[in-house]
């Protein structure tokens, strides 16, 4: 590396990623979730955790070309039944109420060619079978928090010009330490004073409770309905034990969820989506009564097609998302092939499941209970970016009259 300071930094970076986005406390178990190249940043991690009082921290590790050989050779019945040692380690990390950092640095195309019907076969296969720790994470059950780290050849793809490997990957890593503050003197501060900033909006929104949301912009015009008592968050929230954490980081939205019944219109992406290790481009979806009709995209149609149609729960919405156009990372002008950052550069949207927290209460409601409230289920969740400096959203009242939430892509409100 020839970043300056990077390991002073990389330290830095581990010990945000612990102490505040999943907050360890004395006596927790912590699961990480972490490609096999970022052995260094795991293992600070690790010892992190530890020092913080952690009882056990247990590495998942992730490795895409093992993987991706997975998908050309494994027959259909192995990738479309999870083994019962798979879903022992889900019972166990529940049981011990453990917090989840997944660090994400694979590359966004490491699947590209592999047949998209294994793909979409596998990944319903993992979203039934480990259903519980998805309704755990939404309903914050548990601290979790979602991160990054520079992988090559995610490196090479947002950073296709740099002049050697080494070059693309200090890029990326410098784009990391930007948007995460670690390049602040206090990034524990800094991070204070950006979750007020979004808290003020949320708490904005939250008085208003509009009944929809009407979005303009080229390629999209689109109403949402949004439910009863429907609560936005911002950058932090309390897990069931009264324990704060940062779900992501960098992050830099206002999210709740629309009313999955209410939703007529179209919407087009701004950016690229990175899905199973496919890059999807130029997503068109079209809405009627609360569903998708019609999903048709430039490149990747039939991988968002069979995430669409072949999910439980996918022909709905289950988040919206609020994030202005002047933001550090949209006005980077990188597009990063990663929803992490990509959606904070953008106005998104997600298909499947929303999150319980959205609605007052929700956090204690079944599922079936969620579902009356307006709040999609869905084995899936996936975000795609639909925001631009093109951007009008108004927020519609009970009386139908309108305010303006956002104009040119920045806040109104």
């Amino acid at each position: 590396m020839v970043l300056p300071n990077f390991k002073e930094n990389l330290e830095k970076y581990a010990k945000l990623l612990v102490a505040n986005g999943i907050n360890v406390q004395p006596g927790h178990t912590v699961a990480l979730a972490i490609d096999v190249e970022q052995r260094e940043l795991a293992h600070l991690i690790v010892k992190e955790a530890y020092a913080l009082g952690a009882h056990e921290v247990i590495i998942q590790w992730a490795d895409d070309i093992s993987t991706r050989e997975k998908f050309l050779h494994a027959p259909m019945n192995r990738l479309d039944s999870i083994p019962d040692y798979k879903v022992a380690e889900m019972n166990y990390l529940l049981d011990k109420k453990a917090s989840r950092l997944g660090v994400r640095s694979s590359d966004p195309g490491a699947f590209n060619g592999v047949d998209p019907e294994k793909l979409a076969v596998n990944a319903k296969a993992m979203g039934q079978a480990l259903k519980p720790m998805r309704i755990a994470t939404q309903s914050n059950k548990v601290s979790w928090t979602v991160a990054a780290a520079a992988g090559l050849e995610w490196a090479k793809k947002v950073f296709p010009n740099a002049a050697s490997d080494e070059e693309a990957i200090d890029l990326l890593w410098d784009q990391i330490f930007k948007t995460c503050r670690v390049y602040e003197d206090d990034p524990v501060a800094a991070w204070k004073a950006h979750e007020e900033k979004l808290g003020s909006k949320a708490t904005i929104l939250n008085k208003e409770q509009f009944t929809a949301l009407h979005y303009k912009a080229p390629g999209t015009d689109l109403t949402l309905g949004m439910p009863k008592n429907h609560y936005w968050e911002s950058a932090g929230s309390p897990n069931a034990q009264g324990e704060y954490f940062i779900a992501n980081m960098p992050t830099e939205e206002v999210f709740s969820a629309p009313d999955f019944r209410r939703a007529d219109g179209y919407v087009t992406s701004t950016k690229p989506l990175s899905y199973n290790g496919n890059i999807i481009e130029g997503i068109k979806v079209t809405f009627k009564n609360g569903e998708i009709v019609e999903v048709t995209a430039d490149k990747g149609q039939q991988v968002m097609q069979d995430l669409v149609f072949k999910n439980d729960g996918a022909r709905s919405l289950g988040e919206v998302a609020l994030v202005p156009d002047p933001s550090p990372i949209s006005q980077s002008g990188i597009t990063f092939f990663n929803t992490l950052f990509d959606e904070n550069a953008s106005n998104h949207l997600a298909i499947g499941a929303a999150y319980a927290t959205s609605v007052v209460g929700g956090e204690n409601f079944s599922e079936e209970e969620l579902e009356a409230a307006g709040l999609n289920r869905s084995d899936v969740h996936v975000d795609f970016m639909i925001g631009s400096n093109q951007m009008d959203i108004d927020g519609i009242r009970e009386d139908g009259t309108r305010v303006a939430i956002f104009r040119n892509g920045d806040w109104a409100i």
